[in-house]
This record gives C-alpha cells, structure tokens and sequence, in this order.
C-alpha cells in the first residue's frame, strides 16, 4: 500500500511540476544567448532559437574590464535570482563575474571587476518616452529590453539558466 501512495505522490508531483513550467511553443527555454554585434537576444531551446528581442548594452564597446567602465561582459554565466525594480520594473541578474573575469582581473591588477550586471527592462520616465532607451546603447554594463518584452522573458526564463554573452 505504501509504494502505491509513494507512487501516486511521485506522478502528481512530476505532472503538476511540468504543468508549471513555462514554455514558448511547448518548449523549455535552457540558455539566453546574446549577440552584442546584433543587439538580440535569444532564448534557446536545446539550441533552437525560438524568439528573439532587441536589446540595448552598455554605453561603451568591448568586454567589461571593471567596475564602472560601463560595458557589457561576455563569456558564459548563469540566470541565478530576479527581483522588481522600482527604477528598472522587472530584473534578473546575470552572475558576473565568473572564474574566468576574476583571474583576468587578479592578472591585470584590477581590484574589482565589476558587480550587479543585470537583465531588466527600461525606465518609466515622462521625460524620455520607452523607444527613446530602446534605440540606444545607454546601461552602465546591463542588458535591457522593452519592458513587455522583459515581461515576456521574466515569465519564460527560469532561475538557474544559463546565459551566453558574445561580441
């Protein structure tokens, strides 16, 4: 009788875990992938992209170096927690820096190379309308997006994504 109550548990667990998933087109999204050169942003399903959004970067070129030089890293980090922003609306944060920035950095005599590279839409400000920031490089280092679509983003990308930053 046990295995039977173990096994009834263990089904209504995996079902209502699958139906809380969110999915684009039925699929998972496993990896962000950006291209700073395209100014998109992918979301990947087992290497598939299935839908992509322009985003803005940095106000600088190149990869980020330290701390407020205002550019957008590039390598490999994870989507590891998100919170409401009263200036950005919605924000997820990307784990930089990882192993590899924090030895470039140690190499180079740079004491901090950055912190609090994050994922987020654009301000609401009466002064500049939204496309004003959506057509222009204009983050200390972050990556944004129109605020639906980081509605969009928020609701499909999980905690614990991978993303990929590339030139």
């Amino acid at each position: 009788m046990r295995w039977l109550l173990a096994i009834v548990c263990l089904s209504f667990s995996l079902l209502s875990h699958a139906s809380a998933t969110p999915t684009l087109e039925g699929a998972f999204i496993d990896k962000v992938l950006v291209v700073k050169s395209e100014r998109q942003l992918y979301l990947l399903s087992r290497g598939v992209p299935l839908k992509s959004y322009r985003v803005s970067l940095g106000k600088q070129p190149g990869p980020k170096q330290r701390e407020g030089d205002q550019r957008t890293p590039e390598g490999l980090y994870w989507i590891d927690w998100r919170k409401t922003s009263d200036k950005f609306n919605l924000a997820m944060h990307i784990s930089y820096p990882n192993a590899r920035d924090l030895a470039r950095a140690r190499s180079e005599g740079i004491s901090s190379p950055g912190s609090m590279i994050m994922l987020h839409g654009t301000p609401l400000d009466e002064e500049y309308p939204e496309w004003f920031f959506h057509t222009l490089d204009w983050t200390e280092g972050c990556i944004a997006l129109k605020n639906d679509d980081m509605r969009e983003v928020w609701n499909l990308v999980k905690d614990g994504t991978l993303i990929e930053i590339r030139p």
